[in-house]
């Protein structure tokens, strides 16, 4: 994807949770463990960005998780809302507003992006101690909340 601008792009997290466990990738260029996610394309629309990267990435289908208010009609559609956003630095002079979901997997079979990723795989809270290279603190904190959170919902 190229970037929207030069100084500043959009992107989307999914943190997908089932289980108990959280979803993560290890990725292939940056070599850190994330969600699933990745920029938000010119045609699109973050929940549609959302769902398009989780699919690429793993194969699966989700459901995002969140409140649409019903105030769609002609000319406007109401999206869900990312549970949180943040805007972290890629370089001295790019940033990325970050949009962060949370999500459940509906269907599809789990598959490695080989071309993007090392690894992907199901982590419960004691894994993501040991994930190496090892996680940051934000990404940790994230996953702890987004485990949380899904686990308590029926």
């Amino acid at each position: 994807m190229p970037h929207l601008h030069e100084k500043i792009d959009f992107t989307v997290a999914i943190f997908v949770v089932h289980d108990g466990k959280i979803l993560l990738i290890h990725h292939r260029k940056l070599d850190k463990w994330l969600p699933l996610g990745g920029h938000i394309e010119l045609d699109e629309d973050p929940e549609q960005a959302a769902l398009r990267e989780a699919r690429e990435e793993s194969g699966l289908d989700v459901e995002l998780l969140g409140e649409r208010p019903p105030t769609t009609s002609p000319g406007t559609r109401a999206l869900i809302a990312p549970r949180f956003l943040d805007i972290h630095r890629i370089s001295e002079t790019h940033e990325h507003i970050g949009m962060i979901y949370w999500a459940r997997p509906k269907n599809g079979k789990l598959l490695l992006a080989a071309e993007e990723h090392h690894d992907i795989r199901w982590c419960n809270i004691a894994d993501l101690e040991n994930l190496q290279p090892p996680m940051t603190d934000a990404v940790k904190w994230y996953c702890h909340k987004a485990i949380e959170e899904i686990s308590r919902q029926p």
